[in-house]
């Protein structure tokens, strides 16, 4: 059978993000010769924890701005001066995502370890210039001495120390001779300055670790705004471009550089990062529903992460128009999640089989039909995309359909099955509901119905007589029987913990339910890990790469049909 897999196509060469103020100042610079005329881009991730969907977006800019045009480049590099938070699982997550998205960095892979060397020889010139000093403060008497945005800095005392004390501290520093937390090396800078950051900012820490790509060689490691512009400097990087908080780093990014007279300044740009709701962007809170259990893993498919969404069974595709729809800002918004979801529903409405499955099964005997007899029905796989081909159906005495598909005492507009009331099932026949029969503790069991053989196929039948409701069915003889994880958002609130609580509080005890006896049609008896499908009038549903496995299929609900959530929002509004 065809069903829509795994699978990842690679963006065209085209623009996979629509023009904004980036690609203006990119085309602006390419004109005027700026960087040589050059575009060198580079995405730099921290291996401390998994990607995001806000992630995504910085990749799809990153690589979709070096994919536009021959001779452009971009770098994936690793942003790995912290040993104590990095771990080589996280760099092959990272690549994985990468590579899912469809974008693919060559032999433009590097880590920030490989310029250590590099930067220690910078840290050395700062020092020789006086523009850097070996700082004996506490941690905490350095924020002390840092000041506020109201009030100046203060001076470190060991701020004037000789050119020739630092270098010497320095190298006893390198060669391991003081505890973490006696001595950092800071830049020389202005303790006045109304940018906080620019306070003598520290640029070099001591850590007693080994590193997962130079083992012992250091316990000395560079801090973040030290190594990241070196590091864009050395690849030759044109345009460096980061999400809003770094704004303030700007100045710094462009002393150190200007500082050492680096041979390439790269221009650092900022935009709005993503912020999505009903859900948390941030690695250290991401990290703590992992380690607290409130989720699976990384992977779990209610999870923001890459990993999450692709093992739901988002496609790159429905990712990548997502970046492109929501744009690229300088104005910090909420983007909503139904925003997301009906990116996927749009790219997998073109390309999903659809099939019938019952999630929550009731039996239903059509007495009047041969108790020996079996149909086969012919059924389209897509209404409207007949390349697809079609399946076969059994039709038999016996089937399932769903218990929301029944009502005893039905309401108004509830066009479903009823005693007395006749419906369509779809591919198949006519049916009306004689009779309900229950167990002792009043609870429905089975119905019995009786079908119109005129209706094959559901047409419509001589006397012309027509019904409101069809209904999706299995033959009770013939299906297969799964595991169907419904997932829903994974908060119950818009934007966890912005009212000051635990954003831990928000979340959803409904994010996960779990069906266990659910009736399948028999055509998905093979399906495959990472295949997607239609269950007719349910949703969008993804066979599970972790957990599903031959004979004991599990499958994802990817999205809904309909984006129920919306009629929550507007009422709440």
């Amino acid at each position: 059978m065809k069903a829509q897999s795994a699978n990842t196509t690679t963006p065209s060469d085209e623009s996979s993000l629509q023009n904004n103020f980036i690609r203006q100042i990119i085309a602006e610079d390419v004109k005027t010769n700026k960087h040589g005329g050059k575009v060198v881009t580079r995405f730099p991730p921290e291996p401390n924890g998994y990607l995001h969907i806000g992630h995504a977006k910085s990749i799809c800019l990153n690589f979709g701005i070096a994919a536009e045009q021959a001779g452009r480049q971009c770098y994936l590099r690793f942003d790995d001066t912290n040993p104590s938070k990095e771990d080589l699982e996280y760099v092959e997550s990272i690549k994985t995502d990468v590579h899912w998205l469809g974008y693919d960095w060559g032999e433009r892979l590097r880590h920030s370890s490989d310029y250590f060397e590099q930067l220690h020889e910078y840290a050395i010139a700062l020092i020789k210039m006086g523009k850097a000093y070996v700082c004996s403060l506490t941690p905490e008497q350095i924020k002390e001495y840092r000041g506020t945005l109201r009030e100046p800095g203060k001076n470190s005392p060991d701020r004037e120390r000789s050119v020739a004390e630092n270098l010497d501290l320095f190298e006893r520093m390198k060669a391991g001779e003081f505890a973490e937390g006696t001595y950092v090396l800071r830049a020389k800078i202005d303790m006045a300055s109304p940018n906080l950051n620019m306070r003598d900012p520290a640029i070099y820490r001591i850590k007693h670790l080994p590193h997962q790509m130079t083992g012992d060689k250091w316990c000395i490691y560079p801090m973040y705004d030290f190594t990241h512009c070196l590091s864009d400097a050395i690849e030759g990087i044109s345009h460096s471009l980061c999400t809003l908080e770094f704004e303030d780093h700007r100045p710094l990014y462009d002393w150190v550089l200007d500082t050492l007279n680096t041979p390439c300044h790269p221009q650092q740009i900022e935009f709005a990062r993503l912020s999505l709701n009903y859900t948390v962007m941030s690695k250290r809170k991401l990290q703590e529903l992992v380690e607290n259990q409130h989720v699976s893993g990384w992977d779990d498919p209610r999870m923001p992460t890459l990993s999450g969404i692709r093992r739901r069974g988002y496609t790159p595709e429905a990712i990548r128009e997502f970046c492109d729809r929501i744009g690229i800002t300088r104005k910090n918004t909420q983007i909503e999640m139904g925003v997301l979801e009906n990116c996927i529903r749009t790219d997998l409405e073109a390309k999903t089989t659809r099939v019938m499955a019952v999630l929550k099964p009731l039996r239903v005997v059509i007495e009047n039909y041969p108790a020996d007899q079996v149909e086969q029905l012919d059924a389209p796989y897509h209404p409207t995309d007949a390349s697809m081909g079609s399946r076969q159906i059994p039709f038999s005495r016996v089937l399932y359909i769903e218990q929301d598909d029944f009502r005893e005492t039905p309401p108004k507009k509830f066009f479903r099955l009823a005693p007395g009331r006749e419906v369509r099932l779809r591919y198949g026949y006519f049916i009306t509901c004689q009779a309900v029969i229950k167990d002792e503790n009043g609870e429905i069991v089975e119905l019995r119905c009786s079908y119109d053989p005129e209706t094959r196929g559901g047409s419509t039948p001589p006397d012309g007589r027509k019904v409101k409701g069809t209904l999706h069915w299995v033959s009770a003889p013939h299906t297969i029987t799964a595991e169907v994880r419904l997932y829903d958002r994974l908060f119950n609130q818009a934007d966890p913990g912005a009212d000051g609580t635990d954003f831990k509080a928000a979340l959803n005890p409904n994010s996960m339910e779990v069906l266990t006896y659910c009736q399948l049609e028999p055509s998905l008896a093979n399906a495959q890990a990472g295949e997607r499908y239609q269950f007719e009038r349910l949703g969008y549903f993804c066979v599970d790469n972790v957990v599903s496995k031959e004979g004991a299929l599990v499958f994802n609900r990817i999205v809904t049909l309909r984006d129920s959530w919306a009629k929550i929002e507007k009422a709440k509004g």
